[in-house]
């Protein structure tokens, strides 16, 4: 059965830097990661960029020196806050299975809370080498689940007939096609999200 563990709390986005009148940084930042989904981010050229922001592409250097720079920012904001999830004392102590139900519940909630910028990291080709760091990154991530659904099955809490990498290939199969169909302020909220997620993962679908 799932714990009563509190729900991870995801990590806030940095504060914004302010730039010139009408923009800062992050929405700056905010409007070029739209494009970079709607488009593609090799597709997506400062101009067109420019005309989404309805500023001049010098403007546009006003907040970033470079395209990269803004495909940095944003792939921090969504490895940043799902690293930091596995630093929060829910994450750290306790049994396997409460920890790893906690690190999920915080997932959804960054998923939820900076969904562009997690949507833009989950369209990764690792064309650049800035994009492949950021895939090692994510690798490293799903390896520390792994270790938890591994100590969770080795203490009895998980079935252990499945193989911790399966369990995790197919934990995040799931929670990242969130990205593709969930719409913030609807009707389904975050919480019953990821309760829905949570129960379907600990409990399946058999009465």
């Amino acid at each position: 059965m799932p714990s009563t563990h509190p729900a991870a709390t995801a990590p806030q986005p940095p504060a914004t830097k302010r730039g010139r009148p009408g923009y800062d940084q992050q929405s700056v930042l905010r409007i070029a990661v739209d494009v970079f989904n709607r488009h593609g981010y090799e597709a997506t050229s400062m101009g067109i960029l420019a005309e989404n922001l309805g500023i001049s592409k010098s403007a546009i250097y006003h907040h970033v020196p470079s395209k990269e720079e803004l495909l940095r920012l944003a792939l921090e904001e969504a490895l940043g806050g799902l690293e930091e999830v596995l630093t929060l004392d829910g994450a750290t102590s306790g049994a396997a299975q409460v920890r790893l139900e906690f690190v999920l519940r915080g997932t959804m909630a960054v998923l939820v809370q900076r969904l562009p910028f997690v949507t833009l990291l989950l369209r990764l080709r690792g064309n650049t080498e800035m994009e492949r760091q950021a895939l090692s990154r994510r690798r490293t991530f799903d390896k520390t689940i792994t270790g938890l659904v591994s100590a969770a099955q080795m203490d009895g809490s998980v079935r252990s007939d499945i193989d911790p990498g399966t369990v995790t290939r197919l934990l995040f199969g799931t929670i990242n096609s969130i990205v593709e169909w969930y719409k913030p302020g609807g009707p389904l909220t975050a919480k019953k999200l990821a309760d829905d997620v949570i129960s379907l993962t600990f409990e399946g679908l058999q009465t």
